[in-house]
């Protein structure tokens, strides 16, 4: 059997049992007990929908449409304070960052489309030059969000007079490299 219902706040929500055995190898997703620690040091609980340990806890019921429509997943900083503080070295971050792959191959739009769009123009800068370059990366992310000049002249013009910007994107071997890695991981 690999899906049954369950009833949440808004009726009858579908569980797909196999949705927690697809992140429970790597994460230790099921050692989660509850404790709330991930969520009682998380600095960006404020904003979420739903907080780490209910994130894990869905994950844990099969919760998968839930989640991944979730805005916590994105809203997650990666800042791994989770992880330091769990007893039980549940990888909360890895967890976050798998919804967040998940969520894009479905197709499943972000309330918080600012940072779905963030997440794919970083990653399509990863696929094309083998590393981040800032400045393609910020006017992807110019002409993704629609906001063209909020701060591109203080900001922008003084990273560039600084040389925290690039203009030229970085060349060397990385490029090729990284996209092999990308192109294995996408195959797995």
């Amino acid at each position: 059997m690999s899906s049954l219902q369950v009833l949440d706040k808004s009726g009858i929500a579908k569980c797909d049992l196999a949705f927690s055995t697809q992140l429970a190898s790597d994460s230790n997703i099921n050692r989660c007990y509850q404790c709330l620690t991930c969520s009682l040091g998380c600095p960006v609980t404020a904003y979420m929908d739903y907080l780490p340990h209910q994130m894990v806890r869905m994950v844990q019921l099969g919760l998968k449409e839930q989640v991944l429509r979730s805005s916590t997943i994105w809203l997650c900083a990666s800042c791994e304070t989770c992880i330091t503080r769990c007893p039980n070295e549940v990888d909360i971050p890895g967890i976050m960052d798998s919804l967040k792959q998940m969520a894009m191959q479905e197709g499943i739009e972000s309330k918080e489309l600012v940072v779905t769009n963030f997440h794919t123009v970083f990653m399509d800068n990863i696929r094309s030059y083998g590393r981040q370059y800032e400045l393609s990366l910020m006017m992807m992310l110019k002409l993704k969000n629609k906001d063209y000049f909020s701060d591109i002249f203080p900001l922008g013009l003084k990273m560039m007079l600084k040389r925290k910007m690039n203009l030229l994107p970085p060349g060397g071997k990385a490029k090729g490299e990284m996209k092999a890695i990308l192109e294995r991981l996408e195959e797995s």
